[in-house]
């Protein structure tokens, strides 16, 4: 029986690319191989139309799966390999179409001569290859405006490429091609959504998160690991920074009116992560701010926080209802993570009336009384590093290592 012997990729987006594109095909490659080093017997050629996997033995499903998540990737389709003569190409196509799950009734044949010598026309390969499935098949008509299966058919020079399974990639663009950025990430449902989509437009990032024990547990330290580790699925590692954030928000809690104690602490936290962004190398911050959802994100106070920092503040959610957010989420494979009943710092000495439009000269004035300067030196300094990766990839590190 015959089976899928290539994955052939389309990227998408990155085909607009003019004389970058070389350097996004060959971030693209990368990503995949590292996607997909589980798998040893593949083999990946990247051209500057298409990506090509040679799979080799190794099953189809798994390796679809991890290519649904790999940013760059507009579609791609299982493919079988045949040489370019007619009865191959017949056989070929009907096993491909065999192969199809679901419920099936219809079909169309597209045929595209990449090799123009090829002995017949399209007009007659058509009926050819389509009157093979019809005869090796019941209850299975033709339907060329609305097919459940489009059995496409690539003839080249000597072989030719059959192909039915096409499946639908992350779109984007691909990790790395585009900077880095820090990600202030809380353990809510909306920050880890906002790297999701600042990944999806090609940025590494690097995640922030503040946590202010004993006032936050380990387990609400524990639900941002997990979050981080989930948004390795995307991309080749994420590198998470846990800030030591109590004594700052004692202080913030004890020298500053209540009513701007939120702006403030927001002020803080910006401040810091202009720290870690300028050691790490990093062009901008992210946050997962959704106009209007609380009193920290109305335009006035990300106007007023905006103020303390001189690197761009990308707000991917800014739009977006809460709705939209927590499809996202549900899809990324987030959100259960994120509504773990354990607080984080931003619920710690919560004002019962927080300003909604608080002013820059107010901050800058309650700021002004006390010298916070060492608060931010010994949060940076202190702040606790880890770099996470796929669980799978740890695993063949691991095991790579016990060799030595």
């Amino acid at each position: 029986m015959m089976t899928y012997e290539y994955i052939l990729v389309r990227y998408g987006e990155m085909t607009t690319k003019g004389k970058n594109r070389s350097k996004f095909v060959s971030t693209l490659k990368d990503n995949v191989k590292f996607k997909l080093k589980k798998f040893p017997n593949i083999k990946i050629d990247a051209t500057h139309d298409r990506m090509y996997i040679q799979l080799n033995g190794e099953d189809h499903e798994a390796v679809s799966e991890r290519l649904e998540d790999v940013f760059g990737i507009h579609k791609f389709n299982l493919a079988m390999k045949v040489p370019s003569e007619l009865e191959d190409i017949k056989k070929g196509a009907l096993a491909a179409f065999l192969q199809v799950k679901g419920d099936v009734k219809t079909f169309k044949i597209t045929v595209h001569r990449s090799y123009k010598h090829f002995p017949m026309r399209t007009m007659e390969l058509l009926p050819e290859i389509g009157g093979h499935i019809l005869e090796n098949t019941e209850d299975i008509t033709v339907d060329v405006h609305n097919p459940d299966v489009n059995v496409r058919v690539e003839i080249r020079s000597g072989y030719s490429y059959i192909m039915c399974d096409e499946r639908m990639g992350a779109g984007g663009l691909p990790v790395g091609v585009g900077g880095k950025v820090m990600v202030l990430l809380s353990g809510g449902i909306d920050s880890p959504v906002a790297a999701y989509l600042t990944m999806k437009r090609g940025v590494s990032v690097e995640a922030v998160h503040f946590h202010s024990p004993p006032f936050t547990s380990d387990r609400a330290k524990q639900k941002v690991i997990d979050l981080a580790q989930e948004l390795t699925k995307y991309c080749k590692r994420v590198t998470l920074h846990l800030v030591p954030f109590t004594e700052v928000q004692k202080t913030i809690n004890k020298e500053i009116p209540s009513s701007y104690s939120m702006t403030v602490m927001r002020r803080m936290m910006m401040r810091i992560t202009e720290r870690i962004a300028e050691e790490r190398n990093a062009l901008a911050i992210t946050t997962g701010e959704s106009l209007g959802q609380v009193a920290s994100q109305t335009l006035d106070s990300m106007h007023t926080i905006n103020e303390v920092t001189n690197y761009p503040v990308i707000r991917p959610l800014i739009t977006m209802d809460k709705l939209e957010i927590i499809k996202i989420a549900e899809e990324i494979g987030t959100y259960d993570i994120s509504i773990r009943p354990y607080e984080d710092c931003c619920t710690v000495f919560t004002p019962a009336s927080p300003a909604t439009k608080p002013k820059r000269e107010k901050a800058n004035r309650f700021e002004a009384k006390y010298d916070f300067t060492p608060l931010i030196d010994e949060a940076v300094a202190n702040k606790e590093t880890m770099v996470l990766q796929t669980v799978e990839v740890v695993a063949e590190e691991e095991k790579f290592e016990e060799l030595f």
